[in-house]
């Protein structure tokens, strides 16, 4: 059942993406940094773990919850390291997310070769 249930908050999340992208002017990159600001700021509310606990990887794995990532990473570095934390916390959860995208960025560079259009 649990499979089921992030699957489906999973494509609800997705449709209201296209939705966006197909009845609204807003671009791409304009709704997806809506979304990741939308996950910093329902896990602010203490909104987004709760959802998050409910829809499991339904929930973390569209964009909205990199937001949550972010803002819970600055939130335990908060009470750990202070001040420091916020400006830590965010890239020091994310970490291994983002070495993954450039690792797997690099090797399809090399692997592939690009084309004018």
């Amino acid at each position: 059942m649990d499979y089921i249930i992030s699957f489906v908050i999973g494509g609800l999340i997705c449709v209201l993406g296209q939705l966006l992208i197909d009845k609204t002017n807003l671009t791409p990159a304009r709704i997806l940094t809506g979304f990741v600001i939308a996950g910093v700021i329902l896990t602010a509310l203490g909104l987004y773990k709760p959802f998050a606990e409910f829809a499991g990887e339904g929930a973390l794995v569209p964009i909205s919850g990199f937001g949550y990532l972010m803002a819970s990473g600055v939130e335990k570095a908060v009470k750990d390291s202070g001040a420091v934390g916020i400006l830590t916390g965010a890239l020091t959860a994310a970490a291994g997310g983002i070495c993954a995208a450039i690792s797997g960025s690099v090797i399809a560079g090399l692997i592939f070769k690009s084309k004018e259009k």
